[in-house]
């Protein structure tokens, strides 16, 4: 579903620069594009961008170490992973390989709440619920 991109360096997901117009115009509905390394402080580090999208970079992806994980835990040789998101936000994610599943743990920032109403209309009976 996303691309996934390895580099050799901490430092040069840090200076990943996006050319937005020329970026937009590739199609990966729904996916997008993860870059990574091996961190300096951290087992790995990435950045996820997604072209077509209203933010260009997600702060922090739980898709995409979902990607991540199995292969810094096959290269790594372990199971359980510390990674560090680059985004401006920066953020810290503690990451476990368990095979079939990617266990992500970390801090979350509450960015918005609210509350939804929907109407059904039950078209058999003819009533609202």
């Amino acid at each position: 579903r996303d691309y996934v991109l390895v580099y050799d360096t901490e430092e040069e997901i840090r200076n990943v620069t996006i050319d937005r117009h020329t970026f937009d115009q590739i199609n990966l509905d729904p996916g997008g594009v993860a870059v990574t390394a091996p961190g300096k402080e951290v087992d790995f580090v990435s950045r996820f961008f997604t072209p077509q999208a209203s933010i260009l970079e997600d702060p922090v992806t739980g898709s995409a170490h979902c990607s991540l994980v199995p292969y810094w835990a096959r290269t790594l040789g372990k199971s359980s992973l510390n990674a560090l998101q680059l985004s401006d936000r920066v953020g810290q994610l503690k990451c476990e390989d368990r095979g079939e599943r990617v266990q992500i743990s970390g801090q979350a920032v509450t960015y918005f709440k609210g509350e939804i109403t929907l109407t059904i209309n039950d078209k058999l009976g003819g009533r609202e619920n």
